[in-house]
């Protein structure tokens, strides 16, 4: 079991780590909001845990953008804002628990062990990014835009998947060769444009609402219309 831990108090950290590494799970841990919303965009966890008076990203507002990628991602705010409204917050944010601090790692544990279970016993769990009616397997790579599968080959699959996983910012030309090519960007090729051509016939070419943008000068966005 992989589980991410966001908390920016380091004895708290700490001590969840310990506990969790005791009881045999692997977990990484992020003290700050943006740093964990990376680490959560590269991979499915079986369960994140969040803190809420983050660094940067408050938790409510990670465990948000967390669920509108992967839906189906386990996610236990651990925080010490306790009023009604917080956890109304909490769980309006997508949360599928909340704990108070302070609180005993033996329930922390247990939580943990329910989330995971689901998750685990949800076989048919699929970990979907989407935007519109554009829709992407992590599981099964399979895409899909109004529910017509589209072929991609694996440069294009990974080049959407970088894109859908910064849907709606501004991705530049060398944040897409390191991250997707995994190279220091060439300013005399053509080939992230060539290939972001190529998604554009498949993804948008014959639909009103168009998908794939870009930035003049900046480079390439993901957002309806």
């Amino acid at each position: 079991m992989k589980l991410l831990l966001v908390e920016d108090e380091p004895k708290v950290a700490s001590f969840v780590k310990k506990g969790f590494e005791n009881e045999g799970y692997e977990i990484e841990v992020a003290y700050d909001g943006r740093v964990g919303l990376s680490l959560a965009q590269k991979q499915p966890y079986d369960l994140v845990i969040l803190d809420v008076n983050l660094p940067y990203v408050n938790g409510f507002e990670l465990c948000k953008i967390i669920k509108e990628q992967a839906p189906q991602q386990p996610v236990l705010m651990l925080t010490a804002m306790d009023s009604l409204d917080d956890k109304v917050t909490g769980f309006e944010s997508g949360a599928d628990d909340y704990l108070v601090k302070p609180f005993e790692f033996k329930e922390l544990l247990l939580r943990a062990r329910v989330l995971t279970r689901r998750h685990a016993d949800g076989a048919a769990v699929k970990q979907v990014l989407r935007i519109a009616d554009l829709e992407l397997n992590l599981d099964s790579k399979a895409v899909t835009r109004a529910g017509q599968r589209v072929e991609l080959t694996t440069k294009e699959y990974a080049l959407l998947e970088y894109l859908l996983l910064n849907r709606g910012k501004i991705i530049s030309r060398v944040d897409i060769a390191e991250k997707v090519w995994e190279l220091n960007f060439d300013t005399n090729t053509n080939v992230i444009d060539v290939y972001v051509s190529y998604l554009r016939k498949k993804l948008d070419k014959g639909y009103a609402v168009k998908l794939i943008h870009t930035v003049v000068g900046m480079g390439y966005v993901l957002r309806e219309g």
